[in-house]
């Protein structure tokens, strides 16, 4: 047994150079289980943000687990990294609240953005024109991106709690703060922020499941079981539609995908990499294989009936547990998989449950604006007007669009039009043509 378990390892540490990386199995399993349960919110949170466009709930949530499994699985195997993907954050809630509610885009036609999208970035991905857009684009507006997509998710999770809700004179007002859903979701979210304080692991997943459990023992919520036979794939599973995508305000959503997808892959991978000592010189070996990764799981992804697919920041939690090698990584595939059988608990939670969720990660996004030079008014305001747009017109899109032309305008007017790089002129220039000509 001992010389099985010799090989085992043997074969294991050939495919991820565990002993060079100065790790163990055990320590790189116990980090995947720890990004799992960091992370494994987002199968209750992604079909019920998806389910509003009328895709079926049973199908996204298959179609999330398995496009986290297979990212995750090529990101341990192919580029070796402790880093685990799944449907991100932010881009679910673009693809439901700003292309199909907001456009009236059907759910088919934006799945084939995504896909479009996914093979936009793989291509890029093997040249270096990724690079030069990255570094082209102003740290004042990435970060202003970031943190308007924050507000954004803040706006959303306050409505669907009941914290605030229409009022024709004033658009919002405060809800009734004494109602179950927001008293459940202000626990929630105090749940947290606690356990977050004292590094209690899987904060977000044990204050859906406290939530869930608290309003159903008070019966303000039906309860549905925890295991369960896995939904059919059928209703999501190649349903893309591309009649259609290749007007002008589809292109913009492909665009806005991709954009928000490289900065937040290329943020997380760097960033996680970094916490994890694995930059060389400063910076990322087998970045293409890593981006790889990431574009496959969003073409596979779309196909299989989910929104985009990005590395995840709570990946840091893994490192920070001893995770260096691509183990950790298929580790939380492995997990993903088994969670299959986890639907009737997905369908048992209800919205307040998962909207402090989205609250939470709305502050993690927002923190990284005190990067912005807010003493430089030619970037403070066009970093502002990307956050504020962003919630305020209830696309993630308008804000992109509005932070890059006031960049090049403001530029332009105050004589530091050539520190404004060609890619920004070229965004500005599109997006102004674009409401010009089709309007908002």
């Amino acid at each position: 047994m001992a010389s099985n378990s010799n090989n085992g390892n043997g074969l294991l540490d050939r495919l991820f150079h565990i002993k060079q990386l100065n790790t163990s199995v055990r320590t790189e399993v116990l980090a995947g289980f720890t990004t799992f349960l960091a992370m494994c919110y987002i199968i209750i949170v992604n079909p019920s943000i998806l389910a509003m466009t009328g895709m079926d709930q049973g199908a996204v949530f298959v179609a999330t687990c398995l496009a986290a499994a297979l990212g995750c699985m090529v990101m341990g195997l192919v580029a070796n990294y402790p880093i685990a993907l799944a449907p991100g954050m932010g881009l679910n809630t673009y693809f439901t609240f700003s292309v199909c509610m907001g456009m009236g885009v059907p759910w088919q036609t934006a799945l084939a953005a995504v896909f479009v999208s996914g093979l936009v970035f793989l291509f890029v991905s093997l040249f270096k024109f990724r690079e030069a857009m990255i570094n082209a684009i102003p740290m004042s507006l990435k970060l202003a991106i970031a943190g308007g997509i924050g507000l954004f998710l803040a706006l959303i999770a306050l409505k669907s709690s009941g914290v605030i809700i229409a009022n024709e004179p004033t658009l919002i007002k405060m809800g009734d703060l004494s109602s179950a859903s927001v008293l459940f979701a202000a626990l929630g979210f105090l749940l947290i922020v606690v356990m977050h304080h004292f590094k209690i692991r899987g904060a977000i997943i044990i204050s859906i499941l406290a939530i869930t459990i608290l309003s159903t023992l008070t019966g303000h919520n039906e309860f549905k079981g925890v295991f369960g036979e896995i939904p059919s794939l059928a209703p999501t599973l190649m349903q893309m539609d591309f009649e259609g995508l290749f007007t002008a305000s589809m292109i913009g959503v492909i665009f806005v995908f991709f954009l928000v997808d490289l900065f937040d892959s290329t943020g997380t991978l760097v960033g996680v990499s970094q916490r994890a000592g694995l930059l060389v010189d400063g910076k990322l070996p087998r970045l293409k294989r890593a981006l790889m990764a990431d574009s496959s799981a969003i073409i596979a992804g779309a196909a299989l009936g989910t929104s985009s697919t990005t590395p995840y920041i709570e990946s840091a939690s893994g490192v920070a547990a001893g995770g260096r090698t691509g183990l950790t990584a298929v580790v939380v595939a492995i997990l993903f998989l088994l969670a299959l059988f986890l639907f009737p608990l997905a369908q048992s939670v209800p919205a307040y449950a998962t909207a402090p969720a989205l609250l939470y990660v709305g502050v993690l996004m927002v923190h990284g604006i005190t990067g912005i030079d807010w003493d430089d008014i030619t970037e403070a305001v066009p970093a502002f007007l990307t956050m504020t747009f962003m919630p305020f017109t209830y696309s993630i899109a308008d804000g992109i669009a509005i932070g890059f032309i006031s960049y090049a305008v403001v530029k332009l007017l105050t004589g530091q039009a050539k520190a404004v790089p060609y890619m920004v002129w070229i965004i500005a220039i599109v997006w102004a043509i674009k409401f010009a000509v089709f309007g908002g």
